[in-house]
């Protein structure tokens, strides 16, 4: 996709952050876009924002937890735009803490929005996508923690290594029919994840102040990696789009962990013992 000039674009997560930010760039570049989120009084002055910078904006109020409403996001995103090019599965939460603290709705939560989530977005987009005959691209928002594990963020890593599984799967699969996939996967960035909990329903237990994810301040030092503006990275983002780029690794100081994760990994060839002829008894 070299051009987004009257382009269709759906972003989940879209009335803040990352998934403001991009749906922003893409505007500007000329897409027509869809915001879906979940926070009815964020998607408002979000929608507004936008259509005060000139674009084509629209606001959909969207649980990714549900599939259901992320068909019928899909339903009023091709009503309103036409048709739809790019879908930005990107909305995201976090719990911080132990995995042996963690509670089953935790997991639930965390697992069902950002795994399930972008699942939906999948479900109900790409099929369209695929007849519409238009080629297109599928965004992804994983997270560093997609590529190497980080200690307190367990149940985010598991829903994060699965999106990235599945952009890689797609990224191969969806070039006959000239759709691409990336994977966003930065540290940290500024956006509002570590409260998150504020959207927790009761029917996953409700927000928690004690599983709060750490400070993603500048001034926490014990978090790894620059806290990035969001602009930064919603531009690397969309110009994966036009390059077709599987991975969007914004951070320059995370190509040593991953690096160092890949040869544990190849290590492990020449550590562990050949198989034997015949089994020890």
């Amino acid at each position: 996709m070299d051009s987004f000039e009257n382009r269709g674009a759906v972003v989940t997560g879209g009335a803040s952050g990352i998934g403001f930010a991009t749906a922003a760039e893409l505007g500007r570049r000329g897409a027509r876009v869809v915001l879906a989120d979940i926070e009815s009084g964020a998607l408002d002055p979000a929608v507004a924002r936008l259509r005060a910078d000139g674009v084509d904006a629209h606001g959909v109020v969207c649980d990714v937890t549900s599939l259901d409403q992320v068909r019928s996001l899909a339903d009023q995103s091709f009503a309103l735009l036409g048709a739809v090019h790019v879908v930005f599965n990107n909305a995201g939460v976090a719990v911080g803490g132990p995995i042996a603290d963690m509670t089953h709705d935790e997991w639930r939560w965390v697992l069902d929005v950002d795994l399930w989530g972008p699942i939906h977005g999948v479900e109900a987009f790409l099929p369209r996508l695929i007849d519409q005959g238009q080629g297109g691209h599928l965004l992804f928002t994983a997270s560093f923690a997609g590529l190497v594990p980080n200690l307190g963020l367990g149940p985010y890593c598991v829903a994060k290594y699965g999106v990235v599984a599945m952009a890689e799967v797609l990224w191969r699969e969806l070039r006959p029919h000239g759709i691409g996939s990336s994977v966003l996967c930065p540290m940290r960035v500024a956006t509002n994840i570590g409260s998150s909990e504020r959207n927790r329903s009761a029917d996953y237990g409700g927000p928690r102040a004690e599983v709060a994810v750490p400070n993603q301040a500048p001034a926490n030092e014990d978090l790894a990696g620059r806290v990035l503006p969001v602009e930064q990275v919603a531009w690397l983002t969309v110009e994966a789009i036009t390059a077709n780029r599987l991975y969007v690794l914004p951070h320059d100081e995370s190509r040593e962990s991953i690096r160092r994760r890949f040869q544990r990994i190849d290590r492990t060839f020449d550590e562990q013992p050949g198989l034997p002829d015949t089994l020890p008894r």
